[in-house]
């Protein structure tokens, strides 16, 4: 048997005591552990969807998306595009995007309409393009009609507010449609397309008001 049970009272009370913060210590540390543990379950015992904008696919835009359930109602949307190359001689819309949104589902998860938020930012280095008349005014606060001409380098950020329907195409399958209204704010320097390298504004800062997100997404639900 162990020495313990044999120990004087004083000593026992002293051996007890000193052992209180110790156990009080391992089981807050067990807690903790346990928690954390059941926290993640919860999380990711929720459906995860992965998806592709067929929008952005069009235009040689690699894209994906990634969203996981946060509540029975709600989910967690996290997307990325990223364009790096000429469309044509001359012409590019390179850019990065991140887009993260947060999701309230009338029904349930993953299937008919949902309420969305979302953020937005990136960097953009385009030009060369030669846009259509009715769209290079499209943006009131933003003149695109020397974008065929000129050159534009910056980063933007902003948010907005969007409304979505997903179309259960089977057991794993969905269409998902979006539209987002918001607000932008970007700073860029212009240059001369031609020659890509003389300079003709800096540091031109705008505000833009108007649709932030269209997807037309291709999703598959685990």
């Amino acid at each position: 048997m162990s020495n313990v049970l044999f120990l004087k009272p004083n000593a026992d009370r002293k051996l007890i005591l000193s052992t209180i913060p110790y156990f009080i210590k391992m089981k807050l540390r067990l807690a903790i552990f346990a928690f954390l543990i059941s926290l993640s379950l919860n999380v990711w015992g929720q459906k995860v969807a992965v998806k592709t904008n067929l929008l952005y696919d069009a235009t040689a835009t690699v894209n994906a998306g990634l969203e996981f359930g946060l509540a029975p109602r709600w989910t967690f949307d996290l997307s990325g595009n990223l364009n790096a190359w000429e469309i044509k001689s001359g012409s590019y819309w390179k850019h990065i995007l991140v887009q993260p949104e947060l999701r309230y589902w009338f029904c349930d998860r993953f299937a008919g309409t949902f309420l969305a938020v979302h953020g937005l930012g990136g960097i953009m280095n385009v030009g060369g393009i030669d846009l259509p008349t009715w769209l290079q005014k499209f943006p009131k606060d933003i003149d695109l009609s020397n974008l065929k001409d000129q050159r534009y380098q910056g980063w933007f950020a902003g948010a907005g507010v969007g409304l979505g329907y997903d179309f259960v195409l089977g057991k794993h399958w969905n269409l998902e449609l979006e539209a987002g209204y918001g607000w932008v704010f970007t700073k860029y320097d212009s240059y001369v397309c031609e020659e890509c390298g003389d300079k003709l504004e800096e540091g031109v800062k705008k505000n833009y008001f108007g649709p932030t997100k269209a997807a037309v997404n291709l999703v598959y639900v685990f």
